[in-house]
């Protein structure tokens, strides 16, 4: 599934019309029932009916105009059951959750609802009855929660967008660990009303999208205060127009405050990751998280587990049976609690929070590792309470603090796991933090944002160097790159000027090779690449040990840039090569491979 923009591309320029997405949606559904991703989907008649009203009648300037998305399935979809991941809790909606309602008057394309942790319980993707949703790069690999289904719908392409929601980090986890991008707003930006309540006092409505453009289109087309939600706060006007990175100024947590459970590849990634960011920013400045993590302690080990317990304490009590046995372990914690504790913990809360206020007269905003560590269904299985909270010790403080996050890929360990970075601030700084994630990661500007963006800042005598296949972070051959000193410096896709095949190779696993097509020859596509920063003086010792019938010459990205990459010369393109363009790049084939 196509991004954001690139859907818009398809259907301003393309000749793609709302009616075909339909289509292309069905037959990517077909066969899934049973995944654990969807919980209900829209009846194919339903979705077809919807896509034909906006050919024939829609505005094709509406900001979503045929967007495929999905909607975590603890919010109200109107004629749809909302299970909150427990059967016999669900209740069919009466009506649109305000949210819901105003993508989809954007001209949205509601595609269905999605699996979750139990009540928004969790960060592991591992506690729903309806079965674990896999991380999309595989292995076992959890996929994050709560909002797992969400994250794993737009990872492997199933739509263009998803909303989440996002209490502890399940708005940031899943993103991390599917190498996707997650929009934690400010907390009231997005309506919860209609939101069936974790902590409604901390809950957020999050956005997951393959870009950070993607994720602030739906982020301004989607807020808004209404007379149902008491927690609503507008973005204030002086406040939509971010900051250019330069302007800002960075901080960095102290190295005693950093834990990656001993995952040394996750360690690596992320000083990689402040690395780059030095390069876009002023200097950094350590920042001690003691006040942060204190408060991230009171959500579970505090009197708001409690709050949990107002909206599912009377369910809890009448169906016990109904309640799974981690997800009821960690709600019955609430009934600990009395009301001298609730006014103690907010006296605590208030008192970390003026420490951390402190803190943004320092910064503008704070790098921190999205998770430490990756653990796989099984391991999680081994230890669902401890290694979930090992999960949200980079996460779980920011709705407390009252904070703006977005979280963002940032490569792959040494062994294949998928890292990440989140970019937090506070309250009303998503703007800003999102022109400097679009930067960090894409080199351009979210749609919202009046400046036209420049590249990256590179150091001096780097040159950027499109990677396609084996050389992707993770891949057999990516040690070259880094061996060569090279750094990843985010992902972007090539104009649809190219196809990609994959040519038979010994081993088995396959060569991939980015062939640029003729003016005359079959309609290209875009292809997903890295982009990496290689000195210049390592350009021929890369060079040299590319084998035939690859060699580096220039590619033109989506964006119109001109680099260095990786290309095939068109004789390897015939057969026996298959062509697996339309998979979108090189990982997209290998995860549908492994489905096969």
């Amino acid at each position: 599934m196509e991004s954001i923009s690139e859907l818009r591309t398809a259907y301003h320029g393309g000749g793609r019309t709302p009616v075909d997405q339909a289509e292309r949606i069905l037959d990517g559904l077909a066969g899934r029932d049973g995944e654990p991703v969807w919980i209900s989907t829209v009846p194919a008649d339903s979705l077809r009916e919807r896509a034909e009203s906006l050919t024939r009648h829609g505005d094709p300037a509406l900001p979503l105009y045929g967007i495929p998305f999905a909607v975590k399935d603890n919010i109200d979809v109107a004629g749809m059951v909302t299970t909150a991941g427990c059967p016999d809790f669900g209740y069919l909606a009466a009506e649109d959750a305000p949210v819901v309602r105003r993508l989809l008057d954007a001209g949205a394309l509601l595609v269905g609802k999605t699996n979750l942790d139990q009540f928004a319980t969790g960060l592991t993707g591992a506690r729903s009855p309806y079965g674990s949703c896999q991380s999309v790069f595989g292995g076992g690999l959890i996929s994050g929660g709560s909002s797992s289904g969400s994250a794993v719908a737009v990872a492997a392409g199933q739509v263009s967008f998803a909303l989440g929601t996002d209490t502890a980090g399940s708005g940031r986890v899943p993103a991390a660990l599917n190498g996707i991008v997650g929009l934690k707003p400010t907390r009231g930006l997005l309506s919860t009303a209609g939101v069936v309540p974790a902590c409604r006092s901390l809950d957020c409505v999050s956005v997951f999208a393959p870009d950070v453009a993607g994720a602030v289109d739906v982020l301004h087309a989607a807020r808004a205060v209404t007379s149902a939600d008491p927690w609503g706060r507008p973005l204030p006007a002086e406040r939509v127009v971010p900051r250019m990175p330069a302007t800002l100024r960075l901080g960095v947590p102290r190295a005693e405050d950093l834990e990656f459970f001993g995952d040394t590849g996750q360690e690596a990634r992320f000083a990689a990751g402040v690395q780059l960011l030095r390069t876009l920013v002023g200097s950094p400045r350590s920042v001690p998280l003691d006040a942060f993590f204190a408060a991230g302690d009171l959500l579970y080990q505090g009197p708001w587990v409690a709050e949990r317990l107002v909206a599912l304490g009377a369910f809890l009590r009448s169906h016990p049976e109904s309640v799974l046995a981690v997800t009821r372990a960690v709600l019955e914690t609430g009934w600990r609690y009395d009301a001298l504790d609730a006014f103690r913990g907010q006296h605590r809360l208030r008192e970390l929070r003026a420490q951390v206020d402190q803190v943004w007269q320092d910064v503008d905003v704070l790098v921190v590792p999205t998770v430490g560590t990756t653990f796989t269904l099984d391991e999680i299985a081994e230890d669902p309470i401890g290694r979930n909270a090992m999960l949200g010790r980079y996460t779980q403080f920011a709705n407390l603090l009252d904070l703006a996050a977005v979280t963002v890929p940032n490569g792959f360990t040494a062994s294949g796991r998928p890292a990440s970075l989140t970019l937090l601030g506070p309250a009303f700084s998503d703007t800003t933090l999102a022109r400097l994630a679009a930067t960090l990661t894409e080199g351009g500007t979210p749609t919202g944002a009046v400046e036209a963006s420049s590249p990256p800042a590179q150091r001096p005598a780097d040159v950027l160097i499109a990677v396609v296949g084996r050389h992707l972070a993770g891949e057999s051959r990516n040690g070259e790159l880094i061996g060569h000193g090279a750094v990843l410096a985010g992902t972007a896709r090539t104009a649809p000027l190219y196809r990609l095949y994959r040519m038979d190779t010994p081993d088995g696993e396959g060569l991939p090779g980015l062939v640029r097509i003729t003016p005359d020859g079959p309609s290209g596509h875009p292809i997903e690449v890295e982009l990496w920063r290689l000195p210049s003086a390592a350009v021929g010792g890369l060079l040299a040990g590319v084998p035939a019938p690859l060699s580096l010459g220039w590619v033109r990205l989506q964006d119109g840039r001109d680099v260095l990459g990786f290309l095939c010369e068109a004789y390897a393109a015939g057969p026996p090569a298959e062509d697996i363009s339309a998979s979108g790049g090189w990982r997209a084939y290998r995860r549908s491979a492994a489905r096969r």
